[in-house]
C-alpha cells in the first residue's frame, strides 16, 4: 500500500528529473505547464531548472520550439510540440461534446466548425476575428446557435478547442497578460486516449483514475480506455483508491530545500481537487485555493511540501518578495532562499529588492 509520502516522491521524480539542457527539452520532460497566468511557464520552468533565464523561455516560445495554448479542461497550457499533440486529442475527447451540447448542434456540425476554425486560422487571428468567423458560420448553418454563442462560455469558441496556439500580439513579451493572437498548431502526427492517458502518468503519475479524469477533462470511459491500452503497476493509495503508474517509471526523488511555484502548479492541478494530499494538507489548498474565482496562490515548496505562498506583486523590474509560511510547518531559513530568489528572478528578468518572511496562523 503506498502513502502520501510514496506518492510524493513518486511524482516529485518526473516534475523534478535531471536537467536534459534545452528549455525544450525541459518542457518535454515535465509534460505541461498550466499557464493561463503567462508567467508560470517562466516560474515553474525556474523553479524546477534553476538558471533557466527569461530570454531563453522567450525565445523557445518564439520559434515555436514550445508552444501555448487552450486545451485541456479549457485551460492555457504550455508545452512541446509533441506533447500539444497529445493534448490537443484529449481535447477533442473531453470538450468537443461539451461545445456541442452548449450550441445544440450534433457532433459532426462541431467537428466541421472546428475545421473551419482551422482552415481561417492559417495566419495569426486575434480573438474578435474568430468570434465573427465562428458567428458566420453558425449564421449560415446553425443560425439558431447563435444566441448560446453569443453567452457566457461562447467568447471562447474561437480558440479554446485545442487546436490552436497563442502568441502575444505585439510580439514580445511572452510573460504578459496582453492581447494574443491565434493561429492552427500543426500537430507532429496521430495521437489516441492511450497518449494522453500515458501523459499524464509519465508527467504526473502515479495517479488514480480520478486524478487522470480531472487533469485531462476526459469522461472516465475514456480515461478507462486510455489505461486499457497501456503496462501499467498498480497499487492501493491511503484514500482507498487505486494508484497506477508506467511500468517503466522513474525511481522516487526527494527535493530538499525551497522551491518557489509558479500559480497553477503541477505539483496541484495535475490531480483530482478533492484529493491533492500528496503536497499539500487539505485545510492548506483551501487557503491556497480561492473557489469562488479558480485563483492559486503561487505557492512554497520546502522539503517537497506546500507549506505556504509567495508574491512578487507588480511588473516593474524591481519589485520586494513576500514570503509566507503556514504555522505549525518548518520555517524556510533566510539563507534557503537565496537560491530559488535567484532562479526566480533569472526566469522573470527582474531584481528582488527585498525578502520579507512571515508566518500565517492556520
Amino acid at each position: 500500500m503506498l502513502g502520501w509520502d510514496d506518492l510524493a516522491a513518486a511524482s516529485l521524480a518526473r516534475q523534478f528529473p535531471d536537467d536534459p539542457g534545452t528549455v525544450a527539452a525541459r518542457v518535454d520532460a515535465i509534460g505541461d505547464l498550466q499557464t493561463q497566468t503567462a508567467r508560470s511557464a517562466f516560474i515553474g520552468l525556474g523553479a524546477r531548472f534553476p538558471g533557466t533565464t527569461h530570454a531563453e523561455v522567450s525565445e523557445a516560445y518564439a520559434t515555436g520550439a514550445i508552444v501555448r495554448g487552450s486545451t485541456i479542461r479549457g485551460t492555457v497550457h504550455t508545452a512541446s510540440p509533441r506533447a500539444y499533440t497529445v493534448l490537443a486529442e484529449a481535447t477533442r475527447v473531453g470538450q468537443h461534446p461539451r461545445w456541442a451540447r452548449v450550441l445544440g448542434i450534433t457532433d459532426e456540425q462541431l467537428a466541421t466548425l472546428w475545421t473551419s476554425i482551422e482552415d481561417f486560422a492559417r495566419e495569426w487571428r486575434s480573438p474578435d476575428e474568430l468570434r465573427a468567423h465562428v458567428d458566420d458560420w453558425l449564421g449560415r448553418h446553425a443560425p439558431g446557435s447563435l444566441a448560446a454563442a453569443a453567452a457566457g462560455p461562447g467568447r471562447y469558441l474561437g480558440f479554446a478547442h485545442g487546436a490552436l496556439v497563442r502568441r502575444p500580439a505585439s510580439g514580445e513579451k511572452w510573460e504578459g497578460q496582453g492581447k494574443p493572437v491565434y493561429a492552427t498548431f500543426e500537430r507532429t502526427g496521430p495521437a489516441t486516449v492511450a497518449d494522453a492517458v500515458r501523459l499524464h502518468l509519465a508527467a504526473h503519475g502515479p495517479s488514480s483514475r480520478q486524478d487522470v479524469a480531472w487533469w485531462s477533462g476526459m469522461p472516465a470511459a475514456a480515461v478507462d480506455e486510455g489505461l486499457a491500452g497501456l503496462d501499467l503497476v498498480e497499487d492501493r493509495g491511503p484514500d482507498g483508491r487505486t494508484y497506477l503508474d508506467l511500468a517503466d517509471a522513474p525511481p522516487p526523488r526527494d527535493v530538499p530545500g525551497v522551491r518557489l511555484l509558479p500559480e497553477f502548479d503541477a505539483l496541484l492541478c495535475g490531480y483530482d481537487s478533492k484529493v491533492r494530499d500528496r503536497f499539500v494538507t487539505p485545510e492548506h489548498h483551501r487557503r491556497l485555493w480561492n473557489e469562488s474565482n479558480g485563483m492559486l496562490l503561487p505557492p512554497l515548496l520546502v522539503d517537497g511540501r506546500i507549506t505556504g505562498f509567495w508574491r512578487a506583486a507588480g511588473t516593474a523590474r524591481r519589485r520586494p518578495l513576500e514570503v509566507t509560511w503556514f504555522a505549525r510547518t518548518r520555517r524556510p531559513r533566510r539563507a534557503e532562499l537565496d537560491e530559488p530568489v535567484a532562479a526566480l528572478e533569472a526566469a522573470l528578468g527582474i531584481t528582488v529588492t527585498e525578502v520579507s518572511l512571515s508566518r500565517e496562523q492556520a
